[in-house]
């Protein structure tokens, strides 16, 4: 057995002089399927390039509509089903829930039968889970949102060890193209999701199960993916200590925090804006255009917080503009909504970015980021889920909305006090081993 061990000691901490910050952007593709940077040296070079690309981008598209499709229609799916405001609650949670509980298997999956096949067969239980969700009623409602939960958790983790391992020059490229990709597919679904409902003769499960259609294109168009030929993964990792590390549980819980909110936004905030008035369409439609005005921000939010000498003001800042946003789609005045969804967006897309950013810049190499995001994803996302669950419970005690600013406010300075420590320029204590 071959040991490197790395022991990172507070005292060093203090004083770290981070690597540069392009390539710290570049390893936000943490790899999940390949722990060898022998095996990514070998690879070969790509016979056709703009097929995975296409591929990858139909890929990421997928990444959001069973999510945020769910929203616009809860209020009509609730009345139909005959569900609570908890049970309401409980349909937001499980898929949230299971994108913490599920990550965890895409490394086990992808050294067993490779990235690519897992792929392809997660996106087909993807697809098997939309279309279980829109039939067999309340039970099939349920377990159709677990089954798609699962699956994106899983495929979120691969695709981006993908990108890494075949653009490994392009990356920060890929990571825009990637991060757009899923930012449109959330806005599509949210916007377009009662349209199509409407089209179908009022159907609510025939709208929500339109999105079974871009997830078997993308399964199409990824088919010529699973016989390309990768080396072997036979050297596996193992960092000791993170658990036991505050620095750790600080980007943990920041990327729980920040996480719970966005999901509270795409689970509930259409029917908190159709109790303020607006139609299910309309409330869709400021849904998708808060989410397209994360594309912006979620590039950018990085960028700049790479510039100084560590992220606690961005962090700061994109949190406020996510409160302001929240209280002000909840409080402010109507006329003024779409002001207030956009400044939503430009917060939580920042948020979510500088999430993913910190991983790795308190990380000292690819194998302590590839734990530490597996630590953040699984325990954060599994916190996350708890806040679509609280608005359910409140909106169940209350009859309303209008309790729910507590609850943003206490997730959002969490997440500010959580953020106020992962974002100082340290690194993670740990013991990384190479077996």
């Amino acid at each position: 057995m071959n040991l490197e061990t790395e022991n990172s000691m507070s005292s060093r901490n203090s004083n770290i002089t981070q690597p540069k910050r392009t390539a710290e952007l570049e390893e936000l593709l943490i790899d999940a399927e390949a722990d060898d940077e022998e095996v990514q040296q070998r690879h070969p070079v790509l016979r056709r390039p703009w097929l995975l690309l296409l591929g990858l981008i139909l890929v990421a598209l997928n990444l959001r509509p069973a999510l945020s499709s769910m929203a616009p229609m809860l209020s009509e799916v609730s009345k139909t089903l005959g569900l609570s405001a908890a049970q309401a609650g409980l349909l937001t949670t499980l898929p949230v829930l299971c994108l913490g509980l599920f990550a965890p298997l895409a490394p086990l999956l992808a050294r067993r039968f490779g990235a690519e096949r897992v792929v392809l067969g997660i996106l087909l239980m993807l697809a098997g889970g939309i279309i279980l969700r829109s039939s067999f009623g309340e039970i099939g409602l349920f377990a159709g949102s677990v089954l798609g939960g699962a699956s994106i958790g899983v495929i979120g983790v691969l695709l981006p060890g993908i990108v890494k391992r075949d653009f490994p020059k392009q990356a920060g490229t890929m990571t825009g193209v990637y991060t757009m990709a899923l930012c449109l597919g959330a806005a599509m679904a949210a916007g377009a999701t009662v349209p199509l409902s409407e089209h179908f003769d009022n159907s609510w499960a025939l709208g929500l199960g339109f999105w079974v259609v871009p997830a078997l294109v993308a399964a199409v168009f990824w088919l010529p993916q699973v016989g390309q030929k990768h080396g072997a993964h036979n050297v596996a990792y193992r960092v000791r200590g993170l658990l036991r590390d505050p620095l750790a549980w600080q980007v943990t819980l920041y990327m729980g925090l920040q996480s719970s909110l966005a999901y509270i936004v795409f689970g509930w905030l259409p029917s908190i804006l159709i109790g303020r008035g607006l139609t299910p369409t309309q409330a869709g439609l400021v849904l998708s255009g808060s989410v397209i005005v994360q594309l912006a921000s979620s590039l950018a939010a990085p960028w700049l917080a790479t510039r100084g000498k560590d992220q606690r003001l961005a962090i700061v800042v994109v949190m406020l503009l996510t409160l302001g946003g929240l209280f002000g789609c909840l409080y402010a005045p109507i006329e003024g909504l779409w002001g207030w969804a956009i400044l939503l967006g430009l917060g939580q897309g920042g948020a979510f970015s500088l999430a993913l950013t910190l991983i790795v810049l308190r990380s000292r190499d690819a194998h302590v980021a590839a734990n530490l995001s597996s630590m953040a994803q699984g325990f954060g996302y599994t916190l996350a889920s708890m806040g679509p669950f609280a608005v359910g419970i409140v909106h169940d005690w209350t009859g309303g909305w209008t309790a729910l600013g507590w609850i943003f406010g206490v997730i959002g300075l969490g997440a500010i006090v959580a953020g106020l420590g992962a974002g100082r320029s340290l690194y993670v204590q740990v013991v990384s081993e190479k077996v």
